[in-house]
């Protein structure tokens, strides 16, 4: 370990563990770590170099530039599913919406798998630059070479508008994860954008394309963003502090612990435990059979100052990959189905089912004020999540479920074809503003509480196990959706088609 390391070196002790290994226990000062990281960089400069003060993000300019950045991945595929009357006239007769929402999601559910290799093969700004390119280039093409200049088939364009939707989904999700909780702020602001555009130009085609031109502008101002911050002094502080342990190496150097590294000589195993713990963790007398059981039998796997080159790693086996998402799911089982069976019953509904109730009176006006609401409410349900309150599992999975009785409520407002029970289009504002708020509500509690019900350790397995439950749920979900559409793709009232073929509902003002 070098010279200064044999005097700092405290001493080696075999311990032998439950499972009959024999475990050597080497004990070091954390000051050494640091001393050989800052000689393996190479020691050319004397004398003392004054640090930089920290960074302030004073006008939190920098937060919501970065959350514009992650709004930015969601808003193509919201600028697909919300033109809903421009589809309706374009696909007539056709499940074009259950497509689309389908499409997505099957193609973020592999994004999600291949993500797992790809984090740690491309940097993190090399990923959100190819999701940002995969994401722009099909919301071009469509705007351009197919609502505005109309050079494709209707067959043809109908395969296109779904290849371009599995394109965003591979580059939003894919590059950079599930984003889910950015999804409501980008489903209000193309809901906005959407009303706006219909209300200032009656014609279908014209307001469609400046419907995708705004989306497109958005988009390329959120990625201008993510360009212009990650340049800021505030972020290459951080990032470069990240890579170089500097907030570890200042904090080690106040406090001067050290750290007791145990070396499983049969399983080939190193483990780095602090040696200083804090004050709500108790410290046994060295020596003592606590204290050799604490060093035998202690899981944490923590990395601290040591550089990550001098770290051995190996890829666990797959029976020991299964056991520890088994120890995970044992723990957050009732969030994981909390949160699959939110999604799944959202995703029964919509955008699919949501998009085909029509009205006499507001013609397509009203899937886009329905779906409009519905995006607003999930925003503030995901606003009232951050409301602490300690939810029992059991009971989170209770409420989710009982969110089932949505399902028969939205049925019931575009069934029976001629004259549906709930024909008044008050009635799926009102159950698309409960369920927005219920979805958006129980679909971020779970995912913010299973983390805190692990070991810190397991946290990141945590949060993968419920990311999967999420995205089965959104499967599950829009899958089943096509049993609803199978109730309404018979029928439409005369006043559909009549409005659909002279025009949006404003073009008689």
């Amino acid at each position: 370990m070098g010279s200064v390391g044999a005097e700092r070196f405290k001493g080696a002790s075999p311990v032998g563990t439950p499972e009959g290994n024999v475990v050597m226990s080497f004990s070091f000062d954390s000051y050494q770590l640091e001393e050989e990281e800052l000689q393996g960089k190479g020691s050319q400069a004397k004398g003392v170099v004054a640090e930089d003060p920290e960074p302030q993000d004073r006008y939190h300019g920098i937060y919501f530039a970065m959350l514009l950045a992650g709004v930015g991945f969601l808003l193509p595929y919201n600028s697909f599913i919300t033109d809903v009357d421009y589809l309706h006239h374009k696909y007539p007769g056709t499940s074009i919406v259950f497509d689309m929402s389908l499409t997505y999601i099957l193609v973020a559910l592999v994004a999600v798998l291949l993500n797992n290799a790809l984090v740690e093969l491309l940097s993190l700004h090399t990923r959100i630059a190819v999701g940002y390119v995969l994401a722009l280039g099909p919301l071009l093409f469509v705007s351009i070479c197919d609502v505005w200049l109309e050079l494709f088939s209707h067959r043809q364009a109908y395969a296109i508008n779904l290849i371009a939707v599995g394109v965003v989904a591979f580059g939003c999700t894919g590059m950079v994860g599930p984003t889910g909780d950015k999804d409501s702020t980008a489903g209000v602001i193309i809901s906005l954008s959407r009303i706006f555009t219909k209300l200032l130009l009656s014609d279908e085609k014209e307001n469609t394309v400046i419907f995708f031109f705004i989306s497109i502008g958005m988009e390329l101002t959120c990625f201008i963003l993510h360009l212009l911050v990650k340049r800021t002094r505030f972020v290459r502080y951080y990032t470069s502090g990240s890579h170089k342990g500097l907030p570890e190496a200042k904090g080690s150097r106040e406090c001067g612990t050290g750290y007791r590294v145990h070396h499983d000589v049969t399983a080939d195993d190193v483990r780095f435990v602090s040696d200083g713990p804090g004050p709500w963790q108790p410290v046994s007398p060295t020596g003592s059979l606590a204290h050799e059981a604490e060093l035998a039998g202690g899981g944490t796997y923590m990395r601290f100052d040591v550089p990550r080159p001098k770290i051995k790693r190996s890829w666990p086996s797959f029976r020991a990959m299964l056991l520890h998402r088994y120890v995970v799911s044992r723990v957050i089982w009732a969030y994981m189905l909390s949160i699959a069976m939110t999604y799944f019953i959202t995703l029964c509904l919509f955008p699919g089912l949501e998009s085909e109730i029509h009205n006499c009176t507001l013609g397509e006006w009203l899937p886009i004020l329905i779906m409009a609401i519905f995006n607003l409410s999930d925003f503030v349900g995901k606003i009232l999540a951050a409301l602490p309150y300690d939810w029992r599992g059991t009971h989170l999975l209770i409420y989710s479920c009982l969110r089932v009785v949505f399902i028969p409520l939205f049925i019931m407002c575009v069934y029976p074809n001629s004259q549906p029970t709930f024909g008044h289009p008050a009635w799926p504002c009102i159950f698309s503003l409960l369920m927005g708020i219920t979805n958006g509500y129980f679909g971020s509690v779970p995912m913010i509480l299973a983390a805190g019900k692990v070991s810190p350790e397991q946290r990141e397995l945590a949060g993968n196990t419920m990311t999967v439950s999420y995205m089965t749920g959104l499967t599950l979900g829009s899958a089943v959706a096509y049993f609803a559409y199978s109730l309404t793709s018979a029928s439409h009232s005369s006043c559909f088609h009549t409005e659909t073929l002279n025009g949006s509902f404003t073009a008689g003002y």
